[in-house]
């Protein structure tokens, strides 16, 4: 009786998938006892595989300033958009950092290490980041401070994203939670990742809207110069007007405009 739930349930999740041909499921990132944190569980990957694979992958980190996850327009919402393209998407249900800055980067490299785990199996060649506002300071975290080949993304996308812990620059919100309440100028260092920048960082496709009062454009504009400084190839598109924290949201004006250039980039 138990097998029998357990294949009703895996059944139910492919049924699920947003468009036809798609594989959907979830794993856990954590078994017990490879970490100390007692939060482990909640860090969940949701995998969607195209029909057609076309070698890529994108590794999704939702925003949410870091105390909550937006998984919709900013995660699951772009698999069928991906997956139509042959890109798979896996969405990082990352833990929650509440003062821990390392824990959300845990759950980024152990998200890398289990896609490349599974490259042959699925047809993936890169592997990229991805990140929108808050989830943007993770996906540029991982993308500067990777620790091996194998946790190095080969590109990155960053939307609207945190970049900077600096005073007057950063998203307070968003370095509460993470840096806690009185970080020193070394952790503010440590993660405000335009100073991290090297020529071994991952090339990207960066895009904002310039009206952007969430998160200001310079964390974008300062992380770009550095991009270009030290000869990453960086592409970049801030949109005039606009809002914080649009995704794949249909109601965005540009939104026809700004997706069409990261298919355009992600797959050329």
């Amino acid at each position: 009786m138990k097998k029998k739930t357990l294949s009703l349930i895996f059944l139910s999740l492919l049924l699920a998938a947003p468009c036809m041909g798609q594989q959907a499921f979830k794993v856990n990132l954590w078994s017990e006892g490879e970490t100390t944190e007692p939060d482990y569980s909640e860090a969940v990957l949701h995998c969607f595989l195209p029909d057609k694979p076309t070698g890529k992958a994108v590794i999704a980190c939702p925003g949410g300033a870091y105390l909550y996850l937006c998984m919709t327009y900013e995660g699951c919402d772009f698999a069928p958009i991906l997956n139509k393209e042959g890109i798979a998407l896996f969405v990082l249900q990352y833990r929650l950092p509440k003062g821990r800055a390392t824990v959300p980067m845990a759950d980024a490299e152990k998200a890398m290490r289990y896609v490349r785990s599974h490259a042959d199996e699925w047809g993936i060649r890169e592997v990229g980041i991805m990140g929108s506002s808050a989830g943007g300071h993770l996906a540029s975290t991982l993308a500067t401070h990777y620790a091996d080949s194998i946790t190095r993304p080969d590109f990155q996308v960053l939307l609207y994203p945190v970049v900077s812990m600096q005073d007057g620059v950063t998203h307070r919100e968003s370095r509460q939670a993470l840096l806690g309440d009185n970080p020193t100028q070394s952790q503010k260092d440590e993660y405000s990742n335009e100073k991290h920048v090297t020529k071994q960082t991952p090339r990207a496709f960066i895009v904002l809207a310039s009206a952007d009062r969430g998160v200001i454009p310079k964390n974008t504009l300062d992380y770009a110069q550095a991009l270009v400084d030290n000869g990453v190839k960086a592409d970049l598109h801030m949109y005039e007007g606009g809002w914080h924290g649009f995704g794949c949201r249909t109601d965005y004006s540009e939104h026809d405009q700004w997706l069409g250039e990261l298919l355009y980039w992600l797959k050329k």
